[in-house]
Order: C-alpha cells, then sequence, then structure tokens
C-alpha cells in the first residue's frame, strides 16, 4: 500500500506542477534504491541547507498561499548558491488536523518536487505553532499519514519531529517520547531529530538528550543566534552535551534590520569557519530570503518582530547581500575569506562589518583623501573619552579563538596635530561574554606623523573564547586616520 499510494502522490505531483513551471521533474523518487538510514544520515552530515520560505509568504502563508512558480524561482537561485538540501515547515492546523487533507499533502509532494527537479533534497520539520500534546493518538495519527509516501523516497532525508521543542515540558516530553517510535514504525529509515530554541543551547540540548535515553534521536539539531565571535566554543559546548551523537546546525544567521548586511556577513563567515573546526558538516543559514511587510501571518508573534523581515541572504527584490556570497563560498569552496572585514575600508557602508565602540566620545568616519592604499581609510578628530573606555572602531576575526593560540595584529595609522592615544588592541572575551583582558600595540605618536605600523602580537589567554580588533583614538585635538588592517 506504501508503494501504490507513493507513486500515485508522485505522478499526481508532477502532472500539476509540469502545468507551472518549464522544467520537467526528476524522477529519482521512482527509480532511485531505497536509502537506508545509513545513507540518508551520510547526507544529513554534509547537507549544504538552506532554510526557506518565500519572501512574500513566511510561515503558514507559504502553505495557504502556495505559489509553484515563486517556489521555483527561489529554490534555482538556492541551488545555483550551492545549496542541495532544502528546510521546509508544515504546520498541522494548515495542513488539517488530525488527518491531513488531500490539498496540502498535494502542495507537500509539488514542493518536493519543485526541490528535486532542482538538485535539493528536503528536510521537513514537523509540529511547529502547535502544543496540543495531551493529543498523542491524533498527533501520531497525522504524523504517519503526512510521512508514509516519503517513508523510502530518496528525496526527503530527514525529519525533525517538532521545531525547537521545550525538555522542561514534562506533557510535551510524554507526547514525543510516543510520537518518535510511532515515526518509526512508519518510516525506520528515516533520521530523526529535534531542536531546541536559540537561548536553550547547550543547556536545552543536554537536558533533550536526558529525557530521551529510552527513544534516542538519530542526530541534534543545533539552532545557532549567540557571538559570532564565540561560535567554536559554543559548538564544542553544545557537541559536548549530547556527545557521542551528531550534530549539524540547523538554523543560524543575524538580522540586518539593526546591523549592516556586511555584519551579517562577518557573523555568517565565523560561524562557518567554527563549524569546520569543531568537525560540523552541515550549517544551515536562517533563511533564504528577507520578508516583505504582510508576509508573516499577522495572528503570530514573530510578525510583530521587526528583525525577524531581514535575516534573508536575499532581500525582498530578489538582490543578493553581501551574505549570500559568504555561504556560497563557503558551500562550494569550504573558504571562509578574511576580505569579508573590509580590513582597508574600501567597502561600501552596507557592506562593512565595522562597528563604533562609544561613539558619544567621537566617531570613525570613512574618508577618501587621505589613505595609504585604495582611495579610503577611517577618521577619528576631536575624540574624548569616557568612562568605559576610549572611541574605536571594532571588528572580530573570521578565525575562531582558542586558548593558547598566537595572535598578531596591525594597522597604519597617521596623525594630523594629533593628541592623546591612538593604538590597536585585542581585547579577549570568555563564552559567556564576559571581558577578561586586553593587549594593545604601540601607540602613534603625537603631531603630525606619516604612516606608522601599529602591532600587537600575543597569545590567547586561557579562558578565551572570542576576540575584537579594536582601533582606538581617545583624547585627540587633532586628527587621525587608519588604513590597511591586519589579524590572523
Amino acid at each position: 500500500m506504501l508503494t501504490i499510494r507513493f507513486r500515485a502522490a508522485v505522478l499526481a505531483g508532477s502532472v500539476l506542477l509540469s502545468m507551472v513551471l518549464p522544467v520537467p521533474l526528476a524522477h529519482a523518487a521512482t527509480t532511485a534504491a531505497a536509502p537506508t538510514l545509513a545513507s540518508r544520515m551520510t547526507a544529513v552530515r554534509t547537507a549544504k541547507t538552506i532554510n526557506y520560505y518565500p519572501s512574500n509568504a513566511g510561515w503558514t502563508a507559504m502553505w495557504t498561499n502556495f505559489d509553484p512558480a515563486r517556489i521555483d524561482a527561489d529554490l534555482t537561485r538556492a541551488a545555483a548558491l550551492g545549496a542541495d538540501n532544502v528546510r521546509v515547515i508544515v504546520f498541522p492546523q494548515t495542513f488539517g488536523y488530525p488527518a491531513p487533507t488531500a490539498e496540502y499533502t498535494q502542495k507537500l509532494s509539488q514542493f518536493i518536487g519543485i526541490a528535486g527537479a532542482r538538485g535539493l533534497s528536503v528536510k521537513l520539520t514537523l509540529f511547529d505553532w502547535w502544543s496540543n500534546y495531551p493529543d498523542v493518538a491524533n498527533s501520531i495519527a497525522w504524523a504517519q499519514a503526512l510521512l508514509a509516501p516519503y517513508a523510502n523516497d530518496p528525496r526527503v532525508i530527514a525529519v525533525e519531529v517538532k521545531n525547537e521543542f521545550q525538555p522542561n515540558d514534562a506533557v510535551a516530553v510524554t507526547w514525543v517520547r510516543q510520537v518518535i517510535p510511532a515515526i518509526r514504525g512508519i518510516a525506520p529509515a528515516m533520521p530523526l531529530t529535534l531542536s531546541v530554541d536559540g537561548g536553550s543551547g547547550a543547556t536545552g540540548m543536554a537536558g533533550l538528550k536526558s529525557q530521551l535515553t529510552g527513544t534516542p534521536l538519530d542526530y541534534y539539531d543545533f539552532h545557532f543566534y549567540g557571538s559570532s565571535e564565540r561560535s567554536l566554543a559554543e559548538i564544542r559546548r553544545a557537541q559536548a552535551a549530547v556527545a557521542p551523537d551528531l550534530v549539524i546546525i540547523g538554523e543560524t544567521g543575524v538580522s540586518t534590520v539593526s546591523g549592516t548586511e556586511g555584519e551579517q556577513a562577518a557573523y555568517l563567515s565565523r560561524v562557518f569557519r567554527a563549524a569546520r573546526e569543531a568537525s560540523v558538516g552541515s550549517v544551515a543559514p536562517w533563511i533564504l530570503n528577507d520578508f516583505s511587510p504582510g508576509a508573516i501571518p499577522p495572528n503570530s508573534a514573530v510578525s510583530t518582530q521587526p528583525a525577524q523581515y531581514k535575516y534573508g541572504l536575499y532581500r525582498t527584490d530578489g538582490a543578493a547581500k553581501i551574505g549570500a556570497s559568504v555561504v556560497g563560498t563557503a558551500w562550494t569552496t569550504g573558504a571562509t575569506p578574511n576580505s569579508i572585514l573590509n580590513l582597508s575600508f574600501e567597502a561600501a557602508a552596507i557592506d562593512s562589518p565595522w562597528r563604533q565602540y562609544l561613539p558619544q566620545a567621537g566617531a570613525a568616519v570613512i574618508t577618501t583623501g587621505t589613505a595609504r592604499t585604495g582611495v579610503q581609510s577611517a577618521r577619528f578628530s576631536g575624540t574624548t573619552r569616557t568612562p568605559g573606555g576610549l572611541p574605536s572602531l571594532v571588528t572580530s576575526p573570521i578565525t575562531p579563538v582558542q586558548a593558547g593560540y598566537q595572535w598578531r595584529a596591525e594597522a597604519y595609522a597617521r596623525g594630523a596635530a594629533a593628541t592623546g592615544v591612538t593604538e590597536i588592541a585585542l581585547s579577549w572575551f570568555d563564552i559567556n561574554g564576559t571581558w577578561i583582558g586586553q593587549n594593545t600595540s604601540n601607540r602613534l605618536p603625537a603631531g603630525n606623523t606619516s604612516w606608522t605600523k601599529l602591532v600587537v602580537e600575543t597569545v590567547a589567554p586561557a579562558g578565551a573564547a572570542g576576540v575584537q580588533l579594536h582601533l582606538k583614538c581617545g583624547d585627540n585635538t587633532g586628527t587621525v586616520w587608519f588604513d590597511d588592517v591586519a589579524v590572523s
């Protein structure tokens, strides 16, 4: 019965999809060998996953306003970027509960077909925006009905039973302990996972594992939204919490609603680099597209959060942010170059990850006319200081911090009637973001100076998990320029 129902679903999806798409569906689901748990886990380990909703229809609206042509265009773009897998979330209240309706199971079949035609496998997330945990029997019936057609479909490589599960909820734990074996009963070769919310982190993952000793997961899905400067330490802490089980990063990113697109790009670079250092082979950015006003259903909490609209690698008009190139390069070559840090200040302001620190004591401006190389440099004029320290420009390296490793930073500075303190510093933080010390360079002499190299060389101190590079200039009644920074 599974085979008959599955083939019928694929055939129906192929017929409908051919009406709206310019290319035929791939037929891998009916011709490829049935996957095994091991083969699917191999795919999970290295999946180049993109989280996805259309820019005009987030969360449940993706399904109620289903647009195959737009989905096809988006997944074509994702595949061109280097993705080979797409995570999609389904909702019981939208799909029909406790029995999924034919209308929505057909939409899911069509989505999987579109993804397959673009060379993308699919990860399914179930039971989002849902908390009816006492209703175990109907939950199982719904999940089994939805997943049965894909039990042996190689286009679907994994199932996340519940998005951002709460392991401290006893009723939820009782529910998931019954749902997991029920899904395994109809899809024994399907890897199953759960995630916890980004705020719970490794502690939540440890709690999750301890609650599921009798019904273990196949791998753990880490949602990382912490400080990218400390991402290696955070990833390793998550791995330790569930060792020896596999950890992948199922969501990560930062919104551009209040920061630059360059900051987003640097964030993603640091996470990809840290994941590689920690031997995590799958990192999934949240999310492909920004959302247009009204795209997120108004009955949801996320619709009221401005940041949620600006996590995309692409703007709502389809234009790529610089973060898209970071992700594409990481997926296709494994590289995360330092060039994203704009160390010579030549990038447009929107693409620069430099941030102002204590700007009330004097903000840096990017200017032309006094560059050491290129055409732009960073200028401080008429600065003071605050009880918190000297004003500075700040960024963090792409390379993750590990205690005991050698570090070197340098920058060129030039003064015109300069006074006060002009130096660079490496400022160290522990895994919790607590400042633990800094190392400073030689200082720029007062007065009028030519371009002078400022250098700091040191070893990351014990307990260091993150570092910031500061270009400092305080108590300066004159002007100072910085250019040609390097950090390694």
